[in-house]
């Protein structure tokens, strides 16, 4: 993406500096023999100052080099970094901006270097909303941050989104921009600056907090594993999509005790399990028919069968027999069977 060695820049520029100036600035950003970085405090204890006489220091070094003739010398590899921030969206998050640039850490502390001191970059601080970011336009990235927070809106508490969706969503906030940035991999990487929202292993969205987004264990896994098959499923096919789908280790009657002690799941057959965000309600067969008849009132046998089917993975048979309490229930002389006040 870069064609210009960072290295050779930033140590010209640090070369017109008073020596103390550059140690401070070398230690500071890592720019050194060794990648690490200092803080203001532990460089102010070699030079026995304080961390504020550390930071006029280091302002100092970098408005000298601003100011410089030898600045200008390196426009082109400025232009070319800056044209690397609009390929990646404008506005991108810091952790993706170097990412994108290189894998080597030490020639990532040169490049930081070099969006410091370069005039067109903006470093926008972290927040409780957004991680670090970088961009060269401020009225871009205050754009794209209302956007994401207008879509956070639309999203559920627990709710998951599709990437599909969740794109569509963004683009619609973004229609007055420029079709380039509704390109999918901008849109991602502008998504990825928020902290509120992320990704699940499916690459579904929701907010970060949400057990549904961050899974934790083996019933946040189940829970996905049961979604992204879109009908109940027996307890040991589920162990076996959570081994199959995130390569986590689960044991098939450790994963029953999960999915019976999680509210998310009901029973629904012998081992099935669906969730019950489909419609499916919790206990034996006898409380569907109770709560059926209690909602729908006198039903065919017919139409009592079809109802519990669509609650509960079980035979025909099993629900007549159930019907047969006559404490509970009672058949009418037309057929139809009601509840027992």
């Amino acid at each position: 993406m870069i064609t210009f060695k960072p290295k050779n820049v930033t140590k010209r520029l640090l070369s017109i500096l008073p020596d103390r100036a550059r140690d401070v600035l070398e230690k500071r950003y890592g720019l050194g023999a060794t990648p690490e970085t200092h803080t203001l405090e532990s460089i102010g204890k070699i030079y026995g100052i304080t961390r504020e006489r550390v930071r006029q220091i280091e302002n100092y070094g970098i408005q000298t080099i601003q100011k410089s003739d030898l600045y200008s010398e390196f426009d082109t590899a400025f232009e070319e970094l800056k044209d690397a921030v609009h390929t990646l969206g404008g506005v991108v998050s810091e952790q993706d901006l170097f990412n994108a640039l290189t894998t080597e850490q030490a020639l990532k502390n040169h490049l930081y270097f070099m969006l410091v001191v370069g005039n067109p970059f903006e470093r926008i601080r972290e927040n409780d909303a957004f991680n670090c970011r970088w961009c060269v336009e401020k009225k871009l990235s205050e754009t794209v941050e209302r956007a994401i927070q207008s879509v956070m809106k639309t999203i559920g508490e627990d709710e998951l989104v599709s990437e599909e969706d969740m794109l569509a969503r963004l683009r619609v906030e973004l229609v007055h921009l420029e079709d380039r940035y509704h390109e999918e991999e901008i849109l991602k990487r502008w998504l990825a600056m928020s902290k509120l929202i992320d990704r699940n292993p499916l690459g579904e969205w929701g907010y970060a907090a949400s057990p549904n987004v961050r899974a934790k264990g083996i019933r946040d896994y189940a829970y996905l594993a049961v979604k992204r098959h879109g009908s109940p499923m027996h307890f040991k096919e589920v162990a076996e999509a959570i081994k199959g789908l995130f390569g986590k280790k689960a044991h098939v009657a450790t994963t029953h005790n999960e999915l019976i002690k999680d509210q998310r799941f009901v029973l629904v057959g012998r081992g099935l399990y669906a969730l019950s965000e489909w419609g499916y309600s919790a206990g034996v067969v006898k409380d569907v028919l109770r709560q059926i008849l209690a909602t729908h009132g006198p039903l065919t046998r017919e139409e009592i069968i079809d109802k519990v089917r669509k609650e509960r993975y079980v035979k025909d048979n099993t629900i007549i027999v159930n019907l047969q309490d006559t404490i509970l229930f009672k058949k009418l002389p037309d057929g139809h069977y009601l509840l027992v006040e």
